[in-house]
């Protein structure tokens, strides 16, 4: 079989992109990994599925592979790609898209110049949308780590993710306390870990441990969930720059109860087809 896709990315954030629309598509989890493999596939932090809308008024389906050939249920990043993507294939011709996730509905616009921005919905903080094994709701969570303990604050973008405050990003143990926090017995489908450092009440830096993907140069619900996290604990406000190792992206989230719009740059490296 072969099968026709780009490589883009989204601040260093990077995917290969099929169209499930014009042609079949149909990969196992091998498969996935094999493709995911910097060294023997086409190599990529995440697979984006372009598939058609299940429900009426909506424009297409969106599903989201990480490189160890599990699907996860939101990308930030990839939903600029994807709205992206459709326009330059010809998919449509619209510059707002509905696009269904297996959280729900998101609405990516395309600005042009390269620039997506997203509605990524309401974020939701219950430890039970996470999950996340805690006896209440609060701003943030003492996490326990092999005789240690960091303090987490929660939220899922779609996906979950526990965001904790470091003094500074280059120096936070990434490598060794992501995995940690990934596969915390917490939180029994695992999580995003973002490390965030405060720069000013409009600006920090943000590194990510992603769930079955490791660290990557950005992560857009990551964004979305760090600066939320830190809008909710008095220390940002309702619009911020998020500096990734990738690019830097921009936030706002006007409180509990409304949408996080993400806007950011989406790159289309190149176009190919490959052998199955």
């Amino acid at each position: 079989m072969k099968l026709k896709f780009s490589k883009m990315h989204g601040l260093g954030n990077d995917f290969m992109v099929v169209d499930g629309v014009r042609q079949t598509v149909s990969l196992s989890q091998e498969q996935i990994r094999l493709l995911g493999n910097r060294q023997l596939g086409i190599g990529f932090d995440q697979l984006l599925l372009v598939e058609p809308a299940r429900e009426a008024g909506h424009d297409f389906r969106y599903r989201i592979f990480n490189n160890d050939g599990g699907e996860v249920e939101q990308c930030g990043n990839g939903a600029r790609c994807f709205a992206r993507f459709v326009r330059d294939e010809a998919l449509t011709g619209k510059d707002r898209i509905l696009v269904e996730t297996a959280r729900g509905v998101i609405a990516p616009e395309y600005l042009g110049d390269g620039q997506v921005r997203v509605d990524m919905g309401v974020p939701r903080f219950a430890p039970a949308d996470l999950p996340f094994l805690a006896d209440a709701e609060a701003l943030s969570y003492p996490l326990p780590l092999g005789g240690r303990a960091v303090t987490i604050s929660i939220a899922s973008m779609g996906n979950p993710h526990a965001v904790q405050l470091v003094d500074d990003v280059d120096d936070a143990p990434v490598a060794e306390t992501g995995p940690e926090i990934e596969s915390h017995p917490a939180f029994p489908q695992r999580v995003n870990a973002g490390f965030m450092q405060i720069v000013n009440r409009g600006e920090i830096r943000l590194r990510v441990y992603e769930r079955g993907a490791g660290e990557t140069l950005a992560c857009g619900t990551g964004a979305c969930a760090a600066a939320v996290c830190g809008i909710r604990l008095g220390l940002l406000d309702a619009r911020v720059t998020v500096h990734a190792r990738g690019g830097d992206i921009v936030i706002e989230w006007a409180g509990e109860g409304s949408p996080v719009i993400m806007t950011g740059p989406a790159v289309t490296v190149f176009r190919g087809e490959i052998e199955l």
